[in-house]
């Protein structure tokens, strides 16, 4: 049997397992809580509570080879077999030599080999330095030009995928891996290391130059204006001016991911993603050559490997980050997100507006307890729901209302027949979808819910019958044919899907209950439309 692996579609790229569209409507554990069967089971069946498919796990190269050539598979085993008996699928994360910019998952004679395995030096000659940023008291972090370094993470990954391959290619529990964590460096945008000074001063590689020069349509404007204004051939920063130093670490840190990435996938070709913490200030302030949308052409250019370059997202412009990560044909794919209040909508907004690969909250077992906010890390606390722990009762209505319909929508992925609006773009948005359209105000009530988060996913099924997934709004339909600029209604339904895809209506709408229709509570509607002329 084929293993999972993504395929174009329309517009994007789709997950396909057993050669049928998957969407993973996910949580992401707490990184420890994979570490033992007793935290496995309990976060599986929270996970199974809010009604998700998947989960992301993950699995640290110290516990997978505490010592060098000792491999222990034993965790592998145990988090695969836990998420197969709960009926979940998977991603995991293979904490290699990046966490967080940081080694804190390498192995112990890693650590203490600083020779063989080198520290970054984000000044000259030091090997660990002052952050404040993760409250941390020194700073340090694997040299992304360490070669043993590279090459041992590599062995340990294959390793790893070779086992996958063995206990789950026909099961297929194992969809997906994300190499390393939020990978770069922090303190500086560069290394300064000796090695790193030969080779920054040195020539930047002319395949890089040309490919970059080649795709600027797509760039971030300071990125695009010094590429194109730079020499042809040259040093870095003759190529790159003051992009430079981060447009070095990316081409470092993904030349170094994709070694590693393919030599997992020699061993067992799934889809394989790297994931981001989000660019925030400068570089060095962010971890410098990450895979953040700025250099995402060179990530694409030097890691063929990683299929998906996803952002974990910490920060109010939900909508806007979106965007930036389904450019160059990139799927989107979110591996962490807040939990706050708007998790739910936001989950519906990305499946249908982007048509995502992946949703998950990071710490989903979190969801449903009370909730400090997210102050440290760009939230802006003005939003209530910023600041308030998404409701576990309307995650999981959700959660379970979208993958009711996943049987609907994966035919509509990369169509125009699927899409979304979310209350962060707006109070009142319009949808589009061929002759008709629907307004969607959002707001149930005229109560404290009129600013609690909303939004609506609608699914054209075909030139008159849609599918609505509301929440907290108000759809309001409209002929988009001048004409036949009036519009009726001839059949409303609101009800769920049974677990083998047959609609089961539980009311139908007419009179005064389709006049004005609200909704606060998650709710699927089935509705008909007739549009005529004078």
């Amino acid at each position: 049997m084929r293993c999972p692996y993504l395929k174009q579609q329309g517009t994007t790229k789709v997950l396909m397992v057993h050669d049928k569209p998957f969407v993973m409507l996910a949580g992401e554990l707490h990184n420890s809580n994979s570490s033992t069967p007793e935290a496995m089971e309990a976060s599986c069946q929270k996970a199974v509570e809010l009604g998700m498919n998947s989960v992301i796990a993950t699995l640290s190269w110290e516990l997978i080879e505490p010592e060098e050539d000792c491999f222990d598979f034993s965790t592998v085993d145990m988090v695969v077999e836990t998420a197969r008996k709960h009926g979940l699928k998977l991603e995991l994360i293979w904490f290699g030599s990046w966490k967080n910019a940081q080694c804190a998952y390498a192995p112990a004679w890693v650590k203490r080999d600083l020779e063989r395995f080198p520290r970054a030096e984000m000044q000259k000659g030091k090997r660990s330095g002052r952050m404040e940023i993760l409250g941390a008291v020194n700073y340090s972090t694997l040299s992304y030009l360490g070669e043993e370094t590279r090459a041992a993470d590599a062995k340990a990954f294959r390793a790893v995928m070779a086992h996958i391959r063995e206990i789950d290619s026909e099961e297929n529990t194992v969809l997906m891996m994300q190499v390393e964590n939020e990978t770069g460096v922090l303190t500086a945008a560069r290394e300064h290391s000796a090695r790193a000074d030969e080779l920054f001063y040195g020539p930047a590689p002319a395949a890089l130059v040309q490919y970059l020069k080649a795709h600027t349509e797509n760039m971030a404007a300071d990125v695009k204006a010094e590429v194109e204004k730079g020499a042809e051939t040259g040093t870095w920063e003759e190529c790159f001016g003051a992009v430079a130093e981060e447009i070095f670490s990316a081409f470092c840190v993904s030349s170094y991911v994709n070694a590693v990435a393919s030599a997992g996938k020699a061993a067992y070709d799934i889809p394989m993603s790297a994931n981001c913490w989000l660019e925030q200030g400068k570089a060095g302030d962010y971890p410098s050559g990450g895979p953040v949308a700025r250099v995402m052409e060179v990530w694409q250019f030097s890691a063929p490997a990683i299929d998906v370059l996803a952002p974990d997202i910490y920060i109010p412009a939900f909508c806007a980050v979106c965007e930036e990560y389904t450019k160059n044909g990139n799927p989107l794919f979110i591996p962490e997100i807040a939990t706050h209040a708007y998790a739910g909508v936001r989950q519906l907004y990305a499946v249908g507006r982007h048509h995502a690969v992946c949703y998950a909250p990071f710490g989903f077992e979190d969801i449903g307890r009370p909730f400090l906010g997210m102050s440290g890390v760009g939230m802006d606390l003005t939003d209530p729901a910023l600041s308030t722990r998404q409701d576990a009762a309307e995650y999981r209505e959700i959660t379970a209302a979208l993958r009711s319909m996943l049987h609907k929508i994966a035919p509509k992925l990369g169509t125009d027949d699927l899409q979304a609006v979310s209350s962060e773009q707006g109070r009142e948005q319009k949808l589009v979808l061929g002759d008709f359209g629907f307004t969607v105000k959002m707001g149930a009530d005229g109560t404290a819910r009129e600013q609690a988060p909303g939004g609506a996913l609608v699914l054209k099924e075909s030139e008159d019958t849609f599918w609505l997934l509301c929440v907290n709004c108000a759809p309001t339909p409209f002929s988009n044919v001048p004409q036949k600029p009036y519009w009726d209604y001839l059949d409303v339904e609101e009800g769920y899907f049974e677990a083998d895809g047959r609609w089961h209506a539980t009311l139908r709408r007419n009179g005064d209950e389709i006049a004005v229709m609200r909704f606060g509570a998650p709710t699927i509607l089935r509705v008909k439309l007739f549009a005529y002329g004078d």
